[in-house]
């Protein structure tokens, strides 16, 4: 039989590249070798905004026609929104018991995200617990492997203290304690050369039109010592030049020696990019109008996907309520 993932996403609307070359591009490849659960980690959001949540539905289905645009095949791999499996939050409850408050604490992930929030006086219970409604997301579907990002890599380790925990305290190997797969692409930054961020304004959304792509490239920062066209350029600095190592390689050797020579200008170099890009997304753009069209369609694949993910978790719950005696 093949290994099981659990991958997810905090439904935020329609995606950017970060967020393709960070998680879906892996998802949709990881789809040959293992067996996948794809989930909407709409309880996930609670943890920084719980106040306005009138967005929720037509972020998720914008990120979930994202994913189907990508490659995602529903049919083979479940997509279902995590608040629609209760059992979730039920195993979050009982992983809950079997972690210490120091522990989360130590988590330096939590503690990166509380500093750039400036919560770290006023993070809530569930913010710090986070990690452990993860823990219960992945084992629940009793998941072999999770591809992450190399931050989320210390989440993964807390969900395997968990597992062997549980396992240990019930004396049954209910749970197998899942290793952290990392994308092969590192992050992308945005265009302005920082983390790549919705809230930012720094990025380009899979679903953007060419005439979007365009004005949002020659936005991008380059090397500041090239000022005029011929000037040298440092390739290794240019946020361009690492977006064409994505999406132009055949041309990075050619690049590399005119911008180095200063015969290549930044303003050709950025429109030759955003062809590139707009080519590279002419796929997802005639996906997306199709679902777009097909909303139906999209609430089925949804619906059905949860409901094969209920049923997994079911089953596990059903096994560890006897595990544990609360079968009575």
């Amino acid at each position: 039989m093949k290994k099981r993932i659990l991958s997810g996403m905090r439904p935020t609307g329609k995606l950017h590249l970060g967020n393709y070359l960070g998680a879906l591009e892996n998802w949709v490849q990881l789809q040959k070798e293992y067996e996948n659960f794809h989930m909407v980690a709409d309880w996930h959001t609670l943890t920084t905004n719980y106040t306005d949540l009138s967005n929720l539905k037509q972020n998720t289905i914008d990120m979930v026609i994202d994913w189907l645009c990508a490659g995602i095949n529903p049919v083979q791999s479940p997509i279902f929104i995590q608040s629609h499996v209760i059992e979730h939050a039920e195993l979050h409850l009982i992983f809950s018991m079997l972690i210490t408050v120091s522990r989360l604490e130590r988590n330096p992930t939590v503690k990166e995200q509380a500093r750039d929030l400036g919560l770290e006086n006023t993070m809530s219970y569930g913010h710090l617990g986070y990690p452990v409604l993860q823990a219960a997301d992945i084992l629940i579907y009793r998941a072999h492997v999770v591809p992450v990002g190399e931050d989320q890599v210390p989440h993964v380790e807390i969900t395997r203290e968990i597992a062997r925990r549980f396992n240990y305290v019930y004396q049954a190997e209910v749970f197998p304690e899942p290793e952290a797969k990392l994308t092969s692409f590192g992050r992308l930054p945005g265009l302005d050369g920082n983390r790549m961020s919705k809230s930012a304004g720094n990025t380009i959304n899979l679903s953007d039109s060419p005439e979007v792509i365009a004005k949002r490239v020659m936005t991008a920062v380059t090397d500041p010592q090239k000022i005029r066209r011929g000037d040298p350029g440092r390739p290794e600095v240019c946020t361009i030049f690492t977006y064409h190592k994505k999406f132009n390689p055949a041309e990075i050797p050619v690049i590399e020696q005119d911008c180095r020579a200063g015969k290549l200008g930044c303003v050709a170099c950025k429109r030759n990019l955003a062809a590139k890009l707009a080519d590279y997304l002419a796929p997802f753009r005639e996906k997306r109008a199709y679902y777009e069209a097909h909303l139906d369609e999209v609430a089925a694949i949804i619906e059905d996907g949860t409901k094969r993910a209920r049923k997994e978790a079911q089953k596990t719950m059903a096994l560890v309520r006897e595990k544990m005696n609360f079968g009575y």
